[in-house]
């Protein structure tokens, strides 16, 4: 499936979670790093609720640099309240370089799939997961299908 700004936006709403805390957050991340671990995926972790981190995760395979990605894919998520895949097809689709459009560091910040921010129905934007290690498609997906799942035991409850 190729992704556009619009299905990526599409998506977001579908993973709306009906309430997110630090258990939400917990198993949120215990979710995607058991799935991670079960393929064998070089990938670091996060999950914040607001600006502060509650989950965390290096897997093996990983390196300090994969901790630094999903810190500046997490701050797109929270500063643009959009996925950093979204950002990074923005930019693509006008022509924009990130930084330089948005005048934000690159140390800070970073447009690539992986950074989702998490919504909850009714009140907006708590949080942001993000993934980083393998092509930003493949870390975006792992975190989308995390929320998807954590969405669905929601529902079910």
């Amino acid at each position: 499936m190729a992704h556009t700004t619009e299905s990526v936006a599409e998506e977001q709403q579908a993973l709306a979670l009906r309430a997110f805390d630090y258990e939400t957050a917990w198993r949120l991340g215990a979710r995607m790093q058991a799935e991670a671990a079960a393929r064998q995926l070089p990938v670091a972790i996060e999950i914040s609720h607001g600006e502060t981190l509650v989950f965390f995760a290096l897997l093996p395979g990983a390196t300090p640099d994969n901790v630094d990605w999903t810190r500046r894919k997490r701050a797109v998520a929270l500063r643009f309240h959009q996925s950093s895949l979204y950002m990074r097809l923005l930019c693509e689709r006008h022509g924009w370089d990130f930084a330089q459009r948005f005048r934000l560091s690159p140390d800070g910040f970073a447009a690539s799939g992986g950074g989702v921010p998490i919504t909850v129905e009714g009140t907006g934007i708590v949080g942001a997961a993000a993934v980083s290690g393998l092509p930003d498609i493949e870390d975006h997906a792992l975190v989308a299908d995390a929320l998807r799942y954590i969405r669905s035991e929601q529902l079910a409850s």
